[in-house]
């Protein structure tokens, strides 16, 4: 297990190559969006849940058209995505519940209701989890959560950011105290990005990481002189 010094210095290392490959838009999206952009999200990387979003939008006319549609018009927003069938079930659900109590789309005035209170009702959705409503909190409520998926916690498993055995909300919990508000985004939209394209559950590409030098996993498994060869092999004249 990391200690927290290395811990701070691997999230710094983290920020710096984050600010380099990801870009933070999207922010600025009303909270049944951002809740339904978290649906897109979960288990995904993110150029994955920003064509799903936007397959949703340009394909369908409104949210209510979403809600009337089928299961198999929307799974095609999710074709090559984990649990493609779950994500239109949850979606229809949620847009079917937020109609039938608020006969329409607009989730905002939960902004004037408190961050917890608002949390505790948008988590009473059906189709809400803690991915998703972690997701909500972050990126339009303006609270400190960080969304915790399956890529996220392996990921900080084995860089040493959090324990092994640590259940998924406890280990949210360790990354919301070490991790500051300010820099909630970015550490998750980072730790996707690492995820994604180096840290796969297989055969993942420990050599090629950025953050290989510094990772808990790519030492113990050999990862450190490869590493250190590739930092100070001679360049070609």
């Amino acid at each position: 297990m990391a200690t927290t010094i290395n811990k701070q210095r691997l999230l710094t290392h983290l920020f710096g190559t984050a600010k380099n490959s990801v870009e933070l838009d999207g922010d600025t999206r009303p909270v049944l969006e951002q809740f339904i952009y978290g649906v897109c999200r979960e288990n995904a990387t993110r150029e994955q849940a920003d064509e799903a979003y936007r397959f949703l939008c340009e394909k369908f006319f409104d949210w209510n058209e979403i809600r009337v549609s089928s299961l198999r018009e929307l799974e095609e927003a999710f074709d090559g995505m984990s649990d493609a069938e779950l994500r239109s079930q949850r979606l229809i659900a949620f847009l079917q519940e937020v109609f039938e109590v608020q006969f329409s789309f607009d989730l905002d005035k939960l902004q004037k209701d408190g961050l917890k209170q608002a949390a505790k009702k948008l988590a009473r959705y059906q189709a809400a989890n803690d991915y998703v409503v972690s997701w909500a909190v972050q990126r339009s409520l303006g609270g400190h959560a960080i969304p915790v998926d399956p890529p996220t916690l392996r990921c900080a498993r084995r860089l040493g950011l959090v324990e092994n055995e640590q259940e998924d909300a406890e280990a949210r919990a360790s990354l919301e105290h070490l991790i500051p508000k300010a820099k909630g985004a970015l550490f998750t939209d980072g730790i996707s990005t690492i995820a994604g394209e180096y840290c796969w559950e297989e055969h993942p590409q420990c050599s090629s990481c950025p953050l290989a030098e510094e990772c808990a996993y790519a030492q113990e498994n050999g990862v450190e002189a490869l590493v250190s060869s590739r930092a100070h092999r001679t360049k070609p004249r």
